[in-house]
């Protein structure tokens, strides 16, 4: 009898440790997805989010005295100030909107100051002794922004029982370096609205 209840013993353990290795090998299923589908997983913001103030700002800017005139304005891009309660990569969405804006031909854009540091220290080694002066970028000769694109970004969160409500509005404005007029600004607005049940 004690045999017979080691042996099934045995074979419970056997089987829990086979159950445990084959749980240990299933593998999550991977498949690709349309990048630019309606992303509704939650009521945060998101890759639709995203592309919608991308774009939306991208036609809007391109349609500006100042864009559309066809004299290839000089922008410099800084940062987004992202101003609601949860995490956003606003520097993801001024970069889709730089380019689009290249890609278009009508702006050109001189370096932002997230990027200065890097411009700078490449300079700084091409004056070094293993390069060749003739060859390698001179010092002084970058040119400055005529224009400063900046914004932030805004949400406003309601919720009630079942109810989860976030707008979220963006805001965009293009300054003249020289005589700190605004010669361009747009919003994209976008409301999510989340029901349980």
């Amino acid at each position: 009898m004690m045999m017979k209840s080691a042996c099934v013993r045995l074979i419970v353990a056997a089987g829990l440790c086979s159950l445990l290795v084959l749980a240990g090998c299933a593998k999550d299923k991977v498949r690709y997805g349309d990048a630019r589908g309606v992303e509704t997983v939650t009521n945060e913001f998101g890759s639709t989010d995203l592309q919608l103030i991308a774009e939306s700002m991208t036609r809007s800017m391109l349609g500006a005295p100042v864009v559309a005139g066809g004299n290839l304005p000089i922008v410099t891009v800084q940062e987004v100030k992202n101003k609601t309660s949860e995490y956003i990569d606003t520097r993801a969405i001024t970069d889709s909107i730089r380019a689009e804006l290249q890609k278009s031909g009508r702006v050109r854009f001189a370096v932002d100051a997230a990027a200065m540091q890097q411009q700078v220290e490449e300079l700084e080694r091409q004056q070094s002794e293993y390069y060749d002066p003739k060859k390698s970028a001179e010092v002084g000769k970058m040119v400055g922004a005529a224009f400063r694109l900046e914004g932030n970004i805004t949400s406003i969160v309601k919720q009630a029982k079942d109810v989860k409500d976030v707008y979220y509005k963006f805001n965009l404005q293009l300054w003249n370096v020289q005589n700190g007029l605004l010669e361009w600004t747009d919003e994209e607005e976008i409301r999510k609205t989340t029901t349980k049940g």
